[in-house]
């Protein structure tokens, strides 16, 4: 019996020691590419791929991603400012986290009203580039993870650049990069204040509402971006990124 118990004693601590092994790689991992990716651009993302092995297994021609990295420089400020006023207010100040947003969101679930977002703009982006979609506990953790990650490694300027390069803007597109020339004809950096609150309009849900044809309700949050972008002080709001 004895003899049976630590050969049992001695399997489990194998596979503890197994287990703890993967867990140990899977960190390093995970830290390496969120630093390697602080240097080096995302060729594609989780989503990205995501999209494009819907199309192949489903009934739609489409199945061509547009995608075009653009540097944070030549991409226009105003297309900057208008994702942080139309997702994320307090980009700057927060470290990937807004408690105060995420405070609203549990109060208005409380009281039995629609559930609105209070994911970051760096919770989006270790969504869209390291996760899959859906809402289980187990993607939230993960995505909490990697936006502990972003922030710790990444400035705001990085997060930000990245955001605007791997964003959903409609169908198989990504990116401002590809948005902006599919929508206006133009290179990003060229973008109006205008077209820019247009483009940050369709984010909650890029694959229902269009920057082509613009229905009422993508109008109406055109206007209020394009007021919150001058409410949060216009450029200036994002000069020290």
């Amino acid at each position: 019996m004895k003899i049976f118990n630590k050969s049992k004693n001695s399997f489990i601590k194998r596979i503890l020691k197994s287990i703890l092994k993967v867990l140990l790689i899977l960190f390093l991992l995970s830290v390496f590419s969120v630093i390697l990716l602080k240097f080096i651009d995302p060729f594609t993302s989780s989503i990205m791929v995501q999209r494009k092995v819907d199309a192949i297994f489903s009934d739609t021609k489409n199945t061509e991603i547009h995608y075009e990295w653009f540097n944070y420089d030549d991409i226009s400020k105003y297309m900057a400012l208008a994702v942080i006023a139309a997702e994320d207010q307090n980009f700057p100040h927060h470290f990937g986290f807004d408690i105060e947003q995420i405070e609203k969101a549990i109060d208005q679930n409380k009281r039995g009203r629609r559930l609105r977002g209070a994911s970051t703009i760096t919770q989006q982006v270790a969504k869209n580039l390291f996760l899959w979609e859906g809402k289980s506990f187990v993607r939230k953790g993960f995505e909490a993870y990697f936006t502990l990650l972003i922030e710790a490694f990444w400035s705001k300027r990085r997060i930000l650049e990245v955001y605007l390069n791997i964003t959903e803007l409609g169908d198989m597109i990504f990116g401002i990069g590809a948005g902006s020339k599919i929508y206006f004809r133009k290179e990003p950096r060229k973008l109006s204040a205008t077209e820019s609150a247009l483009v940050a309009a369709i984010l909650p849900n890029p694959k229902r509402y269009s920057a082509r044809r613009p229905g009422p309700y993508v109008l109406m949050r055109q206007s209020w971006i394009l007021s919150q972008m001058s409410s949060l002080g216009g450029i200036g709001y994002i000069n020290n990124l």
